[in-house]
This record gives structure tokens, sequence and C-alpha cells, in this order.
């Protein structure tokens, strides 16, 4: 409301009607050329635009917060608003002011929001941008997500409330829409909590009532029924659906054609993998710096077009569970794998193919330019050679755009309507070829031709006349005229008509050059206007066809990411996985697919595993740190994902068992905001794996028990693996690496454990890592070595090694030994320099064994006894 006391013009009062309705927006008024923005929206935007701030009615008492963009300009400014987390109203004047009668009207024609992004600048091209619309009903929990710049529109629900909100982070939104309550909801509080940077909406809980929403959703498809669509009778998915739909009409103010389906899957239909396991498996963002490099993604993702980097990244996410789907996606990267020519031939055609997903859906709403037409020409133009080159390719998932080829003549309508160098607006022309359209031809040859038409004009009047001074002239205020000086004035013909007498000529006007005067007066207007009407009229037959462009995206992005998955293949040397339903996995060679393209100086060691439900369930795995333990663990998980996501897996021969989620704690950082300790996190994280793991899934755990005291991790440790190992009475296939060497011993008591442990080999109190995973258990860590190869100052290794011998001799925690002191007491020194982490009953043993009595002298005997009894005191 404006400040009390201020005058308030019709024109803000317009300004206050419109802005009382967007309360929560930055507010875009147009006024001429400029979007301007007023009181606190001027004074939070002018801060997050780096833009001057004014103020309007400056000698009021109370003058006006006022800032300012450019029209022309305005997208850019809007996108870095967008980023800031703010939303923008757009109110624009919706008639022209030369034909208003007063005050302009305004209204706004789109809300722009982090989740209702169109243009390509502030888009991540490889992947969606979804809105995520959340509720539920008494016992069951849906969502649904919206990318309204692909179209893609999916949904699904579940009674398991913690499923769903993993599944909400899965989708990863930039906007969460929420049902606003005043009643307490431990649901919705723990959306708000994990969302809590997220820009978040609450609508009326009425726009999420099952009645309402499916109103709205059979509206919208044109439709009795959802049947079609597989969630009619999803009461708490249709709600989810129906509210996200009604928000995206509200702010987008128009039918959303290019949002022709929607998607209903359901959870329990994909290999399970939550987030933090997704994050401890590096499958999108390294742990380090949160970038995409030295991902799973980076590595498989080589897609060419950006419908197929999105598709590949949800096939990661979402790999599959139904063996028949994974068998076809496997067959067919085989078939082109062993096809180099037409691999290698399709790839680069798919490198001219634009975003069409992104194109439909900028036409289809209208913020679309020429060059937009264009990107669709030229991406329509390469599916008839793609089509030709798939068609002696056998697998299923090469077929599936049967009577799509007529979209050649789209293109074609394209190439003969749109000029190659269209500009990038479409306000100024330029656009449209010649010889499509005869007005518009004509209007451009007057715009071109009209000042070669006035010199011949002038040329001929003076032959016709004989008067030699005669000139053809234009000025602003009298339009187009022929000039004569006074002294031949009594020479001009009949029907010149006199139109402005100066002191040395007169200037007069003929019907010609009126006629021409009228049609070259506002010609470049004209044109404009003309050629955005053609652009309009071609857009429409453009948006007809959006459906048939959506399949063919679909399409592109399915063959983009089977090739992307055999050019990976043939590169890296990846075998083909067996799927089996017996629960045997067995990996021959497997190697780290991220980390054997990331190391340098040396050779990747590949590592043999073999995990089944009768023998080899659990592998408890010890070695030191650095060995190489977590990356057995994690290219085991990694594997396993790949081949249900349809690819082909780094290892000499893999045969992989149905897995329905994976499971990891590897790692924890302490959550300081929410209060939790590192051990807290790895507990919260140990447990969800207690609470939910199956016979058929797969758990990787890498050190638990860490964050407390070594005989409670220990005690922890142990009862977990335990609770794995019969869980159900079956078990669960688990990858246990421990530093607690103690677990070993669970291979005695529990008959389907197993100990593994990482080679290393001593050599001048060193350790050189092996790599290689071996059978059998160790009881040493070699951790004072490894704190040397990480640079710890000598005097502080010394120091370990003798603290390390006293409590191992002494059987206590607290050695007894002076501060200073860093050599262990006469006599007892060698044992220690030999063999550091040995027991003394061992070190003797050792010594013993290494002794041959028949070559030793009395007195060598006597000698080596008498040292033996001094290292045993």
């Amino acid at each position: 409301m404006p400040p009390s006391g201020s005058k308030t013009t019709p024109m803000m009062k317009q300004y206050f009607s419109i802005k009382e309705r967007y309360p929560d927006t930055i507010l875009f008024y147009r006024m001429g050329d400029f979007y301007e923005m007023f009181f606190e929206d001027a004074v939070v935007a002018s801060k997050a635009l780096e833009i001057t701030l004014t103020s309007r009615n400056k000698n009021d008492n109370s003058p006006v917060p006022m800032c300012g963009v450019p029209y022309r300009a305005a997208n850019g400014y809007i996108g870095k608003l967008i980023k800031g987390g703010f939303k923008v109203a757009v109110c624009d004047q919706v008639e022209d002011p030369a034909l208003a009668k007063g005050l302009v009207k305004r209204e706004v024609v789109r809300v722009i929001t982090p989740g209702m992004v169109l243009e390509d600048t502030f888009l991540d091209e490889s992947n969606n941008n979804f809105v995520l619309g959340v509720t539920r009903t008494k016992d069951q929990f849906a969502l649904a997500c919206l990318d309204i710049s692909t179209g893609t529109f999916r949904v699904t629900e579940s009674g398991n409330d913690r499923a769903v909100m993993e599944e909400a982070l899965r989708i990863s939104p930039s906007e969460v829409i929420l049902p606003g309550t005043n009643q307490p909801d431990p649901f919705f509080d723990d959306i708000k909590a994990m969302f809590g940077e997220t820009a978040i909406t609450f609508l009326d809980e009425r726009d999420f009532s099952y009645a309402r929403s499916r109103q709205v959703l059979t509206e919208h498809f044109n439709t009795l029924t959802l049947e079609g669509f597989g969630c009619e009778h999803l009461k708490a998915a249709v709600s989810a659906a129906g509210g996200l739909m009604a928000y995206v009409r509200e702010t987008q103010k128009q039918k959303l054609g290019h949002i022709d389906t929607i998607e209903t899957y359901f959870l329990d239909s994909f290999l399970w993998l939550d987030d933090m396991s997704c994050r401890n498996l590096e499958l999108l963002r390294n742990l380090r710096s949160d970038s995409r490099q030295g991902t799973l993604l980076s590595v498989l993702d080589k897609t060419l077009t950006p419908m197929g980097g999105r598709l590949i990244r949800q096939w990661l996410r979402y790999p599959l569970l139904n063996r028949q789907d994974i068998e076809a996606r496997l067959d067919a990267v085989q078939e082109v794998s062993g096809d180099h020519t037409r691999r290698t031939d399709l790839r680069e055609n798919l490198k001219s193919v634009y975003d069409l997903e992104r194109l439909a859906s900028k036409i289809g709403m209208g913020h679309c330019s020429a060059r937009d037409f264009l990107a669709l020409k030229q991406s329509l133009g390469q599916l008839p050679t793609i089509l030709e080159r798939l068609s002696l390719l056998s697998s299923p998932l090469f077929k599936g755009l049967d009577n799509i080829t007529v979209l050649t003549d789209l293109a074609d309508f394209i190439d003969a309507a749109i000029r190659e160098d269209a500009p990038p607006t479409i306000h100024e022309g330029g656009m449209i070829k010649p010889g499509f359209n005869d007005q518009l031809d004509n209007l451009i040859r007057i715009s071109r031709d009209g000042k070669g038409w006035l010199v011949q004009l002038e040329a001929d009047e003076k032959t016709k006349t004989g008067i030699s001074s005669l000139k053809v002239r234009y000025n602003k205020v009298f339009g187009y005229y022929i000039e004569v000086s006074k002294a031949q004035s009594k020479s001009v013909p009949a029907h010149y008509v006199r139109k402005q007498t100066l002191v040395n000529a007169e200037r007069y006007i003929t019907d010609e050059l009126k006629n021409f005067e009228n049609e070259i007066m506002g010609a470049e207007e004209k044109r404009a206007s003309m050629e955005r009407d053609i652009f309009n009229e071609i857009r429409s037959a453009i948006v007809e066809r959006i459906p048939e462009i959506q399949r063919v995206a679909k399409f592109l992005a399915r063959i983009d990411c089977l090739l992307s998955f055999a050019e990976t293949a043939v590169m890296g040397g990846y075998c083909r996985p067996a799927i089996n339903s017996d629960g045997r996995l067995y990996i021959e060679e497997g190697r780290h697919p991220v980390v054997e393209k990331m190391i340098t100086g040396e050779r990747f060691v590949p590592n043999s595993i073999h995990m089944d439900q009768e023998e080899n369930q659990v592998i408890v795995i010890t070695g030191p740190n650095m060995a190489g333990k977590s990356t057995v663990l994690r290219q085991v998980a990694l594997l396993i994902l790949m081949a249900q996501a349809g690819c082909p897996v780094p290892a000499a021969k893999a045969d992989i068992p149905l897995t329905d989620r994976i499971f990891t704690r590897i790692g924890a950082l302490d959550n300081l905001s929410a209060g939790q300790s590192t051990f807290m996190v790895e507990m919260e994280e140990t447990a969800n794996i207690l609470n939910n793991a199956t016979p058929n899934s797969l758990v990787i755990l890498d050190e638990i028990g860490r964050g407390t005291s070594t005989f409670d991790g220990l005690s922890i440790a142990w009862a977990v693996a335990e609770y794995l190992h019969d869980l159900d009475g079956k078990g669960v296939k688990t990858l246990f690496a421990t530093h607690y060497h103690e677990l070993t011993e669970l291979s005695k008591r529990k008959s389907r454990v197993k100990n593994f442990n990482i080679a290393v080999k001593e050599w001048n109190d060193e350790i050189i890592f092996l790599r290689k995973l071996v059978a059998g258990g160790t009881n040493r860590s070699y951790g004072i070595q490894v704190a040397r190869l990480a640079g710890i100052p000598e005097s502080v290794i010394k120091r370990s090694k003798l603290i390390l011998y006293r409590i191992e001799n002494e059987d206590h925690l607290a050695p007894n030994f002076s501060e200073g002191e860093t050599k262990p007491e006469k006599g007892k020194g060698a044992a220690v320099q030999i063999e550091l982490f040995q027991s003394p009953e061992k070190a003797i043993l050792d010594k013993l064994k290494s002794l041959d009595v028949t070559r030793m002298t009395p007195l060598e005997a006597l000698n080596v006894l008498d040292e033996i009894c001094k290292q045993s005191q």
C-alpha cells in the first residue's frame, strides 16, 4: 500500500491493485520501454541486480523508491533474480498505448519462479529443472514433479513416508509446492527441513483436494478419467499432481499444451539408492568439490544431445529391476558396440541435434525466436539419415518411430520460411525469407528500393518538365515534396499542388509522390509487424506437431544413451554382465570405473569377488588405510548399479544378481546445523540400513563405530555384522571393511562370514600397497607407516613406535615412560624395529623358527637363549 499522506496517481493505483495479488513476488511493471519496480521491490531488486535506486515524485514528502530495467534486456535481470531465489511477476501492457483511452491496461502475463524457467541461459541442459508438489492422505504419501521446460510430468505415491522423502531428494527440485496447513504434521515438517534452502510455496489445502485435482487434470488432458495414465485410483498421487498443475497454470497464465501426458511410476520398480548412498558412491557429484568431475556420470555420459544427457542421468538414478528390460538395454548396447562404423556415423548425426524437448516447450509457450525454428529444422533434418542407419539394427530399442518421418515436411516448411541469418529477437524483422509472402516482399522492396525510386522520379520529372533545378526531397514536417526555384516555378505542370512557399523556392506534391509517401511511411514498422504475424502463424503450425516432436526427442535421447554406453564400453574394455535371480555375485578382475580413469603413475589393480547366499554372504575386509578397501567396496556397488542400468561393466567377467537396494555407510560428516555429531549421523545411517535391507539388497559398510570409544565401536560393529548375517533367517550380502581386527573372529561363529584383506608388502620398515584382495584376515593396521607416508615428522613417528610398543607390552592404555623418551629401553628395541606390530610371544616364536640348531655352536645357542630371556621380561 502507498505511504500515508502521499498522492496516489491513477497509474500507482493500478500498480497497487496488481501488486496486492502478487505479494510474494518482485513486480516488473511495464512502462514504455522499461520494466519499473517500486517501493520495497525496488529496494530489494536494486541491491540484488546492482542497479541504481532512484525515486519517483522526488519533491513529495514521501518520494517513492524506484528502479528499472530495459524491456528488451529484461530476461538477463529476471534470471539473476530467479537465481537469487526470488519470484518475478511480469506485468505487461496488454493494449496498444496509441489506442488506449486513458490509462493503458496492464496485467501479469507470467510469474517466473525457480521452477518455472524456460530460458536456456538459466537452465542446466543436462539436468531437469523440476518443481515438486507434495501431499498426503491419511495413509498414503505422494509427490508429483514437473519440468515445464521439457514437458516431463511424473507422479508416484507410497505408504512409506521415508521412501517418498528419499524420492523427493532423488528428484532434487528447484522449487517445492506444499499445502498450507496450520495443523502440525511431522511429514511436512521434515519436507520443509530437507529443502530449507529451496524456494517453497504454500497453496490452499483445497488446491490439493482429490476432486478438485482430478478435475484440473482431466480438463488439462481433455479426458474423462485418468485411467489412461495409470493414476485414476491413486488419490494421493492425483492430489499432488492436480495441486502442482493448478500452480503451474496460475503462474504461466496460459494452457500448457506441450504437457500432454503424465507418467505414473512406482518406487519398487527400480533399484533403490538413497540420497546418502548416491553421494557416498559419487554418482552425480564428487564429495570434495560437489562438481561433476570424478563421478560415475562423468565416465559414462558420452551423450551428444541435451535430451540424452538428462536421460542418462535418470538411468543412473533409476536402475531397473525388471530383468527383461535390463537385458533389452544390454542387447542393444552389445549390438551397436560391435559395429564401429554405424555407431560413429550415428553419433555424428546426433551432434547436429539440438534440445528438441526444450525447443518444443519454448515454441508451445510462445517464448521462442526464429533461431529456435532453425534449430528445430536442423535437428529434424538429421532424422531420415538416423532412421536409415538404425533400420539394419535388430534391437527393439532402436525402433519405435513408425510414420514419424513425415516431420521432414515440417523441416521443409521452416526452411522455406525462415532466413538462416534470422536475428535473435522477433521485434525488428529480418526473419522471413523472400518469396514466402508476397505482401511482405512488397514492403521489403519498398523499404529497400525507396531511395532509388526517388532518384528515378527526380530524373523523370526533370525530363518531363524541363526544369533543371527540380529536386525531390523529404523532411519530418512535410514529408516528401518536389522543390522548384522561384525563377522556374512558372514552368511547373498543372497537376503539381503547391504545398509550401519559401523565399527562393516553391514546394509541391503530386498524386504519384503522395501514393509513394503513403507506402513508404512506416514501411519498416509494417514490415516488422507483418513478420511477427507470419512468425506466429508458423509457430501455430509447429505447435500442432509438438506431440510428434516430443516423441522424436524421447526416441533420440534413448538412442543417444545406448550409443553412449556402447562408446564407454568399447573405450574402457567393459564386458556384458550376466543377470541372475539366485543371489549369486561373481566379478572377475573388476575395476572401479572412475578410479581407473583418474589414477596416475601406477596401474589400476583389478580384483575379483564372489558372494552368494550360502557360503560367502558377509565379507569382512581388513587392511591398512590407503590400501584400497574403500575402492573395492565402492566398485562392487557401482558395477551392480551399472549392470542394472543396462550398461556393460569394467571387468573380465561379471554375473550380477538382481538387487533391490544398495545401502552404503561410508564415512560421516558432522551435521552441526542439526546438532548431530559424526557418531549420531553414522548411527542414523546404520539404523536405516538395518531397518530396510532385504535378502536381495547389497550393504556396504566402511568402518562403523569409529565415532565412539574403541570398545563401544567394536561391540556395535560386531552386533551389526551378526544382524545382517542373520536377517530374516536368510541374511543379506554385506561387504564390511574394518580396522577392528577382532571382527575376523566372526568367521568362526557365523557360517556365511568370510575374511579377506588387502595385501601389502613390508620393506625396510615401510609398506608397499599391492591393492590386491586376498583371502584371510589380518591383525595389523600399519597406521604408523601410513602416517609416515602422509608426511608426519620423523620425531613423531619414532615417539609413536615407542608408545605402541609400551601399550602392547604393558597391556594397558597408559604406558609408563618419561615424556621425553623416544627409544625403548636397552635390549628391547631390536624386536620393535624389526617387527613393530608383533607381540613379544610371536616375536620369540618367529626367532626360534628361524634358528638352524644343527649348525649353531653351544656358545651361539646360549647367547640366543639369553637374548630371548631378556626379550620376554
